[in-house]
């Protein structure tokens, strides 16, 4: 479990636990939405083998009064700038949204933080989408980042994959892929 001291997610975006267990599953997260084919503990593994310099840790459940009964959240700190948090569905362990949280910091290092958790994002992008380089992720990020500034929250679909920005100013800006459902086009 993260250190209580760790920051809340403010306004009910998910992300860093809140100390009291009351921050809110990622609000944005559609109902019914599907998951995708892999358990937070394997993509882990795959992530931390592809990008090796930009690791995730361990991920530890997160509870609290309000949770959905079928999902569970779980999160896991980066550095005090950064954390990944997830909502899996309960049984199988599959992931139904996976989210990079940066909490802005004033002064000399906010510009390294910053540049920091693109990296992660840019990284995090990749995994889901291995065939666009550093440069494409990386371009990818800033532009949902500058496109969902100063949103409750800012949707965009490509293909398979929703991306979705939830920027609380101060409090944390928190980026999140999650699959969404394909239909068929009706003839």
């Amino acid at each position: 479990m993260p250190p209580a001291s760790a920051p809340s997610a403010a306004n009910g975006i998910a992300g860093p636990p809140a100390p009291n267990g009351t921050a809110q599953t990622a609000p944005y997260l559609l109902a019914g939405a599907p998951t995708f084919d892999t358990t937070v503990t394997k993509f882990r593994e795959r992530y931390n083998s592809h990008n090796p310099t930009l690791p995730i840790g361990e991920f530890h459940a997160l509870g609290g009064p309000s949770e959905p009964a079928n999902l569970t959240r779980a999160a896991s700190k980066i550095n005090e700038t950064l954390y990944a948090s997830t909502a899996l569905e309960k049984g199988s362990g599959k992931i139904k949204t996976l989210q990079l949280t940066y909490l802005p910091v004033e002064g000399s290092t906010g510009k390294a933080a910053r540049a920091t958790a693109i990296t992660y994002m840019a990284a995090l992008l990749r995994e889901f989408k291995p065939t666009i380089s550093v440069e494409q992720s990386t371009g990818r990020v800033l532009d949902l980042l500058n496109r969902g500034h100063g949103s409750r929250f800012f949707q965009q679909q490509c293909g398979a994959l929703r991306y979705v920005v939830a920027d609380n100013g101060d409090k944390g800006l928190t980026l999140a892929v999650e699959p969404v459902k394909l239909a068929l086009a009706e003839p």
